[in-house]
């Protein structure tokens, strides 16, 4: 990789950071510009779409808002059911063969116009979305080797995985980041490990979330210096060491989890992110940091949290 000064890493947020997360209940009464005008004076210099539907199905808006802000567009997170799609691997003629378009296909057109004057393309962040009765959101935290998918599951998964960025590429040119996920089939670094190493390393990249990697008890460190290639895009996220151990104690769900507070202020939780920014200035990482603190709604401002957040990013060099 390329020698990387501090100046290459450049430092966004999301909409989850204002309580835009499905299925808990946040700050949805913000709107899309009141978050973006947060995101701005806080110091940021980009965003991710956020959830289907926070921000509206136009992209000169989008482009036109982003641009009176100096806000880049970075990417959206598009959880889809993977392996339930019953794809193959494509070929250079096929077409779409399944019933209802996958969110993460408009999504990809979607950001390929609002950033088609734009040297910096952003990236559809992939996730399994296991369904809401799903026994993983039930066990997020506590996942062990006899809860992964079978050999046949993980077949369908990863041809649906390749399937689905090989379209994205096909038809709006962006490429695909996978997000591992608490609450998903894609949880552990294991099971992080085993996609990455079956799906082409030009094709799929990983989008590394420090905070997931800890909940899931793994050591984000090691997974960047096993992969750094594959690394594209990176989400900071802490974890509060008592709520954790508290999740697991009483069994929580992930979304109970969220509500607890499981997610802290960066900086104040059990990820060592001094550590982890020093590995990715030392193996030249030139993408974004994106900041997601979900913290739970009423602890303080969204505003106030992000510019504390980007206050501890700053202390970091970055």
């Amino acid at each position: 990789m390329l020698a990387c000064d501090m100046g290459r890493i450049r430092i966004g947020n999301a909409p989850c950071s204002w309580g835009v997360v499905k299925g808990v209940d946040g700050q949805d009464s913000l709107s899309w510009l009141q978050v973006l005008d947060d995101m701005q004076a806080a110091g940021y210099e980009g965003t991710e779409l956020g959830d289907w539907g926070f921000m509206p199905e136009d992209p000169k808006l989008i482009r036109r808002e982003l641009s009176a802000r100096g806000l880049s567009m970075l990417g959206a997170f598009t959880p889809e059911g993977l392996g339930r799609f019953g794809c193959v691997i494509p070929t250079e003629s096929e077409t779409l063969a399944i019933g209802e378009e996958p969110i993460a296909l408009r999504a990809a057109r979607l950001l390929a116009e609002i950033s088609a004057d734009s040297k910096d393309k952003p990236f559809i962040i992939l996730a399994d979305d296991p369904g809401e009765r799903s026994p993983r959101l039930r066990k997020a935290g506590r996942i062990t080797a006899k809860d992964s998918m079978s050999d046949a599951e993980w077949d369908a998964f990863i041809n649906d995985a390749i399937w689905l960025a090989t379209m994205i590429r096909e038809n709006s040119g962006l490429r695909t980041v996978f997000h591992h996920h608490c609450g998903t089939f894609v949880e552990t670094a294991a099971e992080t490990a085993r996609l990455l190493d079956s799906t082409p390393p030009d094709l799929i990249g990983l989008c590394l979330d420090t905070g997931h990697f800890a909940y899931a008890g793994d050591d984000p460190i090691k997974v960047l210096r096993r992969y750094r290639d594959r690394v594209w895009h990176v989400h900071f996220k802490d974890c509060d060491g008592p709520t954790v151990e508290r999740a697991k104690a009483e069994r929580w769900d992930y979304v109970t989890a969220i509500r607890n507070g499981i997610f802290c202020a960066i900086g104040e939780g059990t990820v060592d992110h001094e550590g982890f920014y020093k590995e990715l200035i030392a193996g030249g990482y030139e993408g974004w940091i994106v900041v997601e603190n979900e913290a739970p709604p009423g602890r303080m401002p969204p505003l106030l949290i992000a510019q504390n957040d980007r206050a501890y990013l700053r202390s970091l060099g970055a």
